[in-house]
């Protein structure tokens, strides 16, 4: 999401919620039960409202101020690290910042009053006295010591003056005592120096470095060369907004560390756009231009991010492996270019929330675009609410990670959602798989991947019968759909020779039923005929089913293709507790050690 969620209850909320989005560049969202109109919809507002919150989404809800505490209540923890929770009356008089109001709140709440024409009750000391946060200065600006902002502001709270230097609008339009005088001094300032007593310290970001090197160069070495050249200027490294490359070194792990270091995203440019600089250059390179097809990376990514008012300030300098220039521009830069993609491969677990990773909720709420079988995308509920559904069928799991990767090479943030755990029979293999062969294009192969764990299948029916996985254990997919069954054979001999409990996982689909019954005659020739197999049908999700049956008693009928079948060991045992539940459990030979320790 590039904006809040709006929040709305009601359909005559909906207006007010679409007037407050136009405002902060939000996206309407309806609780379904109440709301018709034609907006993005979720059934459950706690489970949306905290769900949002444990991904760090800013949150705008036309709701009480105090339903909405109370909905956040059990995942409130750590105030430094929450996102904006802003509430709005449903008359849109008053427009409250519960959370977050210094990372961000409080200016949200200040822009969607302002275009409400309505009243931001902000109740932070500072902010409501001066209008200011001085320790959340305004995008383009960076302040280089936060550690004193509280001392500073509680000299301002007890009637001390302020002295400005230098210019900043965002200072000069709150209500701060300005004195010539004054004892507290604020400062706007590119050179680097050592901030007074009383005194902040604010560096407009003025400044882009651009970077090129050799693959695989040690981060240090980079890391080095962009302080020397920092330090070259005579600025404070503050004022850097973003070090920038060409996109061939989107996937180089030293121009990440080096962003990394300074704080800054790292964005990068084609060669076409890096050579469309080539004019500004101060030393073009015939060489560099042969190998990758612009005159120069180092400068022209630079000059590139800065945009047509940048000025090469630091022309390209060396290391051994490395090159580095920095540009400079007259005001605080947005910085251009394009982030390095992001592929998150996460596995929801069985399907409800209560068994979903808050990592891999998070991740779901922070990608703009969402992949995978819609059946999946469908059990992620009001996470993918505001985000771009991509839903593919069953049999395209080959097109799905593809058209995934594709999207994070144009510099999306992307969740290929699976089900169970996203690395046990899911995607997470076909994404390398696919990324090692060369299968999709250069911005495709150089996106950041991190894999999520979920709950798998296997455990899920485990929990839900006792403890059958107490002791060895192993799983087999019975689809030769991917694997020769004469192979699959092999390996459901090879464990129940070895007595392991067996995980059955694709036991049977329409037109495949003979693969259980022939594992099934298998392991009868290994274990006893009342070996305990459970069979564990939509678990999480409604309709679920667990039964215990007996080898014996298995039959194909009895499995379809959401079932997950868990064929106990010799060992495995069942019993019948007082309540009539029947429990599973394969015991690990804790107790034998106890009974042989006593004798």
């Amino acid at each position: 999401m590039s904006g809040p969620h709006v929040l709305v209850l009601s359909d005559g909320a909906v207006d007010l919620g679409r007037r407050v989005a136009a405002t902060c560049g939000g996206q309407v969202e309806g609780f379904a039960k109440r709301v018709s109109a034609d907006v993005p919809r979720f059934d459950d507002v706690g489970a949306r409202v905290r769900g949002l919150f444990s991904a760090g989404q800013p949150i705008v809800a036309v709701m009480a101020a105090g339903a909405l505490i109370r909905l956040l209540a059990p995942v409130l923890t750590d105030k430094r690290i929450e996102p904006p929770v802003i509430a709005v009356s449903e008359g849109g008089r008053s427009v409250v910042p519960l959370l977050g109001g210094h990372r961000g709140g409080n200016a949200l709440a200040r822009t969607i009053a302002d275009g409400l024409d309505a009243h931001a009750a902000i109740t932070t000391a500072g902010d409501a006295r001066f209008g200011v946060a001085l320790d959340e200065p305004p995008e383009g600006y960076r302040l280089a010591n936060p550690q004193h902002a509280k001392s500073v502001m509680g000299e301002l709270l007890a009637g001390a003056g302020v002295r400005l230097r230098g210019e900043a609008p965002w200072l000069e339009a709150s209500q701060l005592p300005f004195a010539e005088d004054g004892v507290v001094r604020l400062t706007v300032t590119e050179k680097a120096q050592e901030p007074e007593p009383l005194e902040l310290l604010y560096h407009p970001r003025t400044l882009v470095l651009g970077l090129g090197c050799e693959r695989g160069v040690d981060a240090d070495e980079a890391i080095d060369l962009a302080e020397r050249a920092i330090a070259r200027t005579g600025l404070a490294a503050g004022c850097l907004a973003a070090v920038a490359s060409i996109d061939l070194k989107a996937d180089e792990a030293a121009v990440h560390a080096v962003a990394r270091h300074f704080d800054v995203p790292a964005v990068f440019f084609s060669a076409k756009q890096l050579e469309a600089e080539k004019a500004r250059l101060a030393s073009p390179s015939e060489v560099v231009f042969a190998e990758v097809g612009c005159h120069g990376v180092a400068e022209g990514a630079a000059l590139a991010c800065a945009g047509a008012e940048g000025e090469l300030l630091v022309p390209k300098t060396k290391s051994k492996r490395v090159t580095a220039a920095i540009a400079r521009t007259p005001e605080p830069v947005e910085p251009r270019g394009r982030p390095r993609g992001r592929l998150f491969v996460v596995g929801i677990g069985p399907g409800g929330e209560g068994w979903r990773s808050p990592q891999v909720s998070a991740m779901i709420g922070n990608s703009s675009d969402l992949v995978g079988y819609s059946l999946y995308l469908d059990l992620v509920g009001d996470l993918a609410a505001g985000a771009r559904r991509h839903d593919f069928d069953l049999g395209q799991e080959v097109d799905r990670v593809r058209h995934a990767l594709e999207l994070a090479g144009e510099g999306k943030t992307v969740s290929l959602v699976c089900s169970g755990d996203a690395g046990i029979y899911a995607m997470a293999s076909l994404v390398f798989e696919t990324i090692e062969r060369g299968e999709v294009g250069d911005a495709a192969r150089r996106v950041d991947v991190e894999v999520a764990p979920g709950i798998s299948a296997l455990q899920a029916a485990a929990a839900r019968a006792g403890a059958p996985l107490g002791h060895d254990f192993c799983a087999v997919s019975l689809s030769d759909l991917m694997t020769p069954w004469g192979i699959i054979e092999q390996r459901v001999r090879a464990a129940a020779a070895g007595d392991f409990v067996i995980a059955f996982y694709n036991p049977v689909s329409r037109r495949r039923r003979h693969q259980l019954e022939t594992a099934r005659t298998i392991l009868l020739e290994h274990r006893p005929s009342d070996t305990p197999v459970i069979l564990a049908t939509n678990l999480g999700r409604e309709g679920e089913s667990v039964r215990v049956v007996t080898l014996d008693e298995l039959r194909v009928d009895d499995v379809d293709m959401l079932t997950v079948v868990i064929v106990g060991s010799s060992k495995t045992r069942a019993y019948t507790s007082g309540d009539r539940r029947t429990w599973v459990y394969t015991p690990r030979g804790y107790a034998d050690k106890i009974s042989e320790a006593a004798q």
